[in-house]
C-alpha cells in the first residue's frame, strides 16, 4: 500500500472515529446522562441569546439537547446537530388551560395533535404538558374552581383519548407536576395549578396506564412542594421520562447559594436507571454562560 493510501485510510478513520464521538466525550464528560438547554430561559432571560447562539452554548458544553421549543424551531437546531429532548405545543397558556379544563379541551387536543405529528414527522421525542389551572376560566379565580377530583377525572379521560396517537406516533406526553408557593415571579411558581401535588399528578398518570404517557420531574418545583427529593425520585421512577433543574430558593443558578445536592440528585437517577435527559431551566442572575457551565459539571455524574 503507497503511503499518500495509508494516510487517506487513516485520516478516513479518525474521523469516522470523531464523527461518532458523543458531544459530551467531546467536551471532556463523563455523559452518563444526557443534558439539555431550555431555551426559554436563557433567551427571554439574563443573556437573552438568540437560537443560534443557544445552539452553540449547548454544543460548546456538550450537550446534545436544546428543549423548550416549537416545531418551527427544529430546523435551526437539525442545522447545529441537536436535538429537541422535549418540545412545546405552542398553545398559548398551556400550563393554566390544561388537561383538567373541559372548557379548553378542544383547543388543547387541537395543539397537541399538531405538536404530536410534527415531533413524530422530526424524530422528537417527547412534549410538554400540564393538569391546568382550578379555575373554570383559568385566568379568572372569580370563574368558580374546579374541584380536584373533577380536575383528576377530566385529565385522565382527556390523557386517555389522545394516548392512542401518542403510541401510534412513538412520541410521549410528560406531564408536569409545578409548584403553588412561590408568588414572586410569573416563572418561579404557579399560585392556582391544580398539579401541584406530586402524588396527585403521579395518581393520573399511573390511571391513564400508557407507556407514553408520564411526568416530567422538575427538582426544583418538587423540593419546593415536597422536599424528600431523592426518595421522590424512587417513589415515581415508575413515571417519570423528563427531568428539569433550578436552584432552590429563586429558580437560579446550580450553586452554593441553594440549597440541594445536585450531584447526589444526578447520581441517583443513574442508580434507578434513568436513560432520559436533564434540562436545565433556571433563570441566570449573572454570566449565563459561567451558570450553565457550572450546572453541566455538577450534573455530570
Amino acid at each position: 500500500m503507497s503511503p499518500s493510501r495509508r494516510t487517506f485510510l487513516a485520516a478516513s478513520a479518525a474521523a469516522t472515529v470523531a464523527s461518532s464521538v458523543s458531544p459530551a466525550r467531546a467536551a471532556g464528560l463523563k455523559g452518563r446522562v444526557k443534558q439539555s438547554l431550555v431555551a426559554w430561559c436563557y433567551m427571554n432571560y439574563g443573556a437573552k441569546w438568540s437560537l443560534n447562539k443557544l445552539c452553540d452554548v449547548a454544543t460548546s458544553l456538550g450537550c446534545p439537547s436544546v428543549e423548550i421549543v416549537e416545531a418551527k424551531d427544529f430546523p435551526t437546531l437539525r442545522k447545529h446537530d441537536l436535538t429537541c429532548a422535549i418540545a412545546s405545543t405552542g398553545m398559548r397558556g398551556a400550563f393554566k388551560a390544561g388537561w383538567n379544563n373541559l372548557r379548553h379541551r378542544a383547543e388543547l387536543m387541537t395543539a397537541t395533535t399538531k405538536a404530536i405529528d410534527a415531533c413524530a414527522a422530526a424524530g422528537v421525542p417527547r412534549i410538554i404538558g400540564f393538569v391546568g389551572f382550578k379555575w373554570n376560566d383559568f385566568d379568572d379565580p372569580k370563574s368558580g374552581e374546579i374541584s380536584k377530583e373533577d380536575g383528576a377525572k377530566n385529565s385522565i379521560a382527556g390523557l386517555k383519548e389522545v394516548a392512542g396517537l401518542l403510541e401510534k406516533k412513538k412520541v410521549t406526553l410528560c406531564i408536569e407536576h409545578l409548584n403553588t408557593r412561590d408568588a414572586s415571579h410569573p416563572m418561579k411558581g404557579h399560585p392556582g395549578y391544580q398539579g401541584d401535588d406530586l402524588d396527585y399528578v403521579a395518581g393520573i398518570l399511573r390511571k391513564v396506564g400508557s407507556p407514553r404517557v408520564k411526568l416530567l420531574f422538575d427538582v426544583y418545583h418538587v423540593q419546593i412542594m415536597h422536599g424528600d427529593v431523592i426518595r421522590r425520585i424512587d417513589e415515581c421512577r415508575d413515571v417519570i421520562d423528563h427531568i428539569h433543574t433550578a436552584g432552590v430558593p429563586g429558580r437560579n443558578e446550580l450553586d452554593e447559594t441553594q440549597e440541594l445536592n445536585y450531584p447526589a440528585i444526578v447520581r441517583k437517577l443513574v442508580a434507578v436507571g434513568y436513560d432520559g435527559y436533564v434540562g436545565h431551566e433556571f433563570l441566570p442572575t449573572r454570566n449565563a454562560l459561567q451558570g450553565l457551565t457550572e450546572a453541566v459539571k455538577q450534573c455530570d455524574v
